[in-house]
């Protein structure tokens, strides 16, 4: 498929929106009208039409419905057009990937290219980025490089997380449910004015399931996928003199405690696509530890002060900690090969494999200073400084699951500390009352040193290291825009960017002696689109098409022949697309939406060769004859499926002093490749997963409702290990639970 023939397509598509006469009867209810949706993509409040951005905005009922029965924030993949969530970690190490862009690493400094910002804080390290999504004003998802105005490691976008703020009203609620799997979710919040200088709000979060996958090995019941999530946040608004300043506190925390991802030894068939029939959930056969604790806290200082009509000076200061532990039996099953029949199992298990690691800490400490014009004419602006410093210390261990009392075997450290400074500065102007040209440029002075060293090898290997170094880079990343209103109620848009991500580092030594070193990579963008409103109010339709170019694209092998982590750069990677997002109100009642992406992405590097599968694979790729290793130059990037859509509908019938109402929602996630080579075994179908929820809700504030998520059960790949045997991991199953809430 062309760009040009994506063009062509989503121009039809937009068309098709405007034009459809499903929605343009005059006999339609004049009270089924769309919402404004506010955003602050460009770090002020506009309305999501206006902004020369492909943005997607979630917020109400929708984000209720899709994070119910105890979800992690991973719910959002597939919910948004090109955007993708995944983790072999589970709920504490999400991984984003936008139009193709992300990163298969699972070590716990991995560096992603997909930033995670909540209340104006960007979140850097993959634990930080998986804290609970409770008592949330809106997500906003931005796809495209945005670092000019949000940093350094966003060449694929970012997902922007906006709390409740306290208000003058006093504001509460409470939501709580119980499902399957005695899966139990408790959330609420209450805020409001103390005195004319004091507002707060509070707000807070507890999930539970039971253990419910048996180890058939130990013959013990009930001992995995269990977990107890609280998280908690305290916001207090000061506004001590007059309406020119604020101070905002936010002081938030999570503890999440559980197991960790759950591998299961030969769920895939070599030389067959998807799981076999020779598993059950609910059952796995392991001789190693499973466990997962975590704990994250932090404060957020916002101050506000307006030096003139127009001018706003703006501080957010960031103070971020981490601590996690986690453990699993990553060969998914029992004993090993070499000990003779009967001593393994299920299926073949080569050799046993039990590791974790441990961030023994994490401090993020971040500061932004920034200065906003904006004088009620053509000219807006603003112009800032960021520092940003992090520093963790990681022990990563393997354990000996034959050995009676799984003695510890393996143990490597690493210390790490990443400073960085940018200097960044946008403007708009209005060149008519149709026309805006916005642009902006961010510099940034990047700089990390390393060390790291191996106490103990499982191979007898003996200690290694210390290993020191430093890496360290300066890049200008910057975006051109026009934003053109064809008629009043149609926008389009034009948009070129340059976005990068900093050298990252690796150095996993319990299996072997490499320190991997990717450069920089960099990404140009160039997206056009239209955004309209129609109908009066009661049609959004946005489309868009793109085209970049990641150039020294970096990219991780995990697992594989050599069982380890290697970073390294291609030449360049390559992706293009179209997306749609839809809202319609056809009729008072009935409110739907759905949303559409293509992303073709492609390695483009005509000599890039990687390890392949450790475990019996069909590999698809040119192999080279010497060292068994893949040619991968036009693969997809890793967990890129082509296609991906989603649909929600909600119908409403007055009844008794409120309404009755049911909610739908379907993502569609298409075939997707887990590695950067090609194989038929390590990869999944595309398939559709769907919600249901039934209610009434009261004019008093009380709603009470039946819901399900994976209705259908589907039972699919999630992700694979390759480096031993044919083990995946697969996704959630089928739940139903009841909820009730109540808004004071």
């Amino acid at each position: 498929m062309s760009f040009k023939t994506l063009l062509t397509g989503s121009a039809a598509l937009s068309l098709l929106a405007i034009s459809s006469p499903a929605f343009a009867q005059e006999t339609q209810d004049t009270e089924a009208r769309l919402a404004p949706v506010t955003v602050t993509a460009q770090r002020v409040e506009e309305d999501l039409q206006d902004v020369p951005i492909s943005i997607t905005s979630i917020s109400g009922e929708k984000l209720d419905n899709l994070k119910a029965g105890g979800a992690d924030v991973r719910f959002l993949s597939a919910r948004v057009p090109s955007v993708i969530a995944e983790s072999s970690f589970g709920r504490a190490f999400p991984r984003f990937y936008i139009r193709g862009i992300g990163n298969i690493d699972f070590d716990l400094n991995a560096s992603q290219p997909v930033s995670m910002v909540y209340d104006d804080v960007p979140y850097e390290n993959p634990i930080l980025k998986g804290f609970p999504v409770f008592d949330i004003e809106a997500i906003e998802v931005l796809r495209g490089p945005q670092g000019t105005l949000f940093g350094r490691n966003t060449p694929g976008g970012i997902i922007k997380f906006d709390s409740v703020k306290p208000g003058d009203e006093f504001d509460a609620y409470i939501r709580a449910s119980i499902g399957s799997h005695n899966t139990q979710e408790i959330e609420g919040a209450v805020g409001g004015r103390l005195n004319p200088a004091v507002a707060m709000r509070v707000s807070g979060l507890y999930q539970h399931r039971d253990d419910f996958v048996d180890n058939a090995y130990t013959n013990q019941k009930d001992q995995y996928e269990g977990f107890d999530e609280y998280a908690g946040r305290v916001q207090v608004l000061l506004t001590p003199f007059d309406d020119t300043f604020s101070a905002l506190l936010n002081l938030h925390a999570r503890k999440n405690d559980g197991t960790t991802r759950l591998f299961r030894a030969n769920i895939i068939t070599q030389g067959e696509r998807g799981t076999n029939n020779s598993y059950d959930f609910e059952t796995v056969y392991y001789d190693g530890q499973n466990f997962l604790e975590q704990e994250t806290a932090g404060a957020t200082l916002k101050l506000e002060k307006a030096l003139s009509d127009s001018l706003t000076l703006t501080y957010v200061g960031g103070y971020e900690t981490a601590e996690i532990s986690s453990l699993g039996d990553i060969d998914g099953g029992f004993g090993a090969a070499y000990l003779g029949a009967g001593n393994f199992g299920p299926g073949n298990i080569p050799f046993s494999s039990e590791t974790g690691g441990r961030l023994n800490d994490l401090t993020q400490i971040t500061h932004e200073i920034r200065l906003a014009y904006d004088g009620g004419g053509k000219l807006r602006a603003q112009t800032g400084v960021f520092f940003f410093d992090e520093d963790l210390s990681i022990t990563s261990v393997s354990y000996d699951s034959l050995t009676p009392g799984n003695p510890l075997n393996g143990q490597a450290s690493r210390e790490g500390e990443t400073e960085s400074v940018g200097i960044f500065a946008s403007v708009s102007y209005d060149v008519t009352d149709r026309l805006t040209l916005s642009g902006g440029a961010r510099y940034t002075d990047e700089d990390k040193t390393f060390a790291v060293a191996r106490q103990l090898s499982p191979s007898g290997a003996g200690p290694f290291g210390p290993v020191t170094g430093d890496v360290s880079d300066e890049q200008v990343s910057w975006d051109i825009s026009a934003s053109y209103a064809a008629t009043e109620d149609v926008d389009v848009y034009a948009r070129i960017a340059r976005g990068f991500r900093g050298p990252s580092i690796q150095g996993r030594l319990v299996f072997g002696n490499t320190v991997s070193i990717a450069d920089s990579e960099s990404v140009i963008s160039y997206e056009t689109g239209v955004k309209t409103e129609l109908l009066q109010n009661r049609l959004r339709a946005n489309a868009g098409v793109y085209y970049y170019e990641l150039k020294d694209q970096q990219l991780t092998a995990v697992g594989g022949q050599t069982n380890t982590v290697a970073l390294f750069n291609a030449d360049k990677g390559e992706g293009y697309g179209f997306e749609a997002d839809i809202e319609a109100a056809p009729l008072e009642n009935l409110l739907l939406t759905a949303g559409l992406s293509y992303n073709h992405t492609e390695i483009k590097d005509a000599g890039l060769m990687v390890p392949v599968c450790g475990a019996p694979c069909t590999v698809t790729d040119p192999l080279d004859p010497v060292t068994g290793s893949a040619l991968v130059d036009g693969n997809s990037f890793p967990n890129a499926p082509e296609w991906i859509a989603n649909f929600t509908g909600r119908y409403a019938i007055p009844f008794e002093g409120g309404e009755l109402y049911a909610y739908t929602d379907w993502a569609y996630k298409g075939e997707t490749n887990f590695f950067l080579y090609d194989s038929i075994e390590f990869g999944e179908d595309g398939y559709w997963t769907g919600g249901l929820r039934l209610g009434w809700a009261g004019e008093n504030g009380l709603d009470l409702s039946v819901f399900g998520r994976n209705i259908t059960d589907e039972q699919r790949l999630a992700g694979a290990i390759d480096f031993n045997n044919l083990a995946g991991y697969v996704t959630e199953p089928l739940s139903w639970g009841v909820e009730v809430r109540y808004d004071f």
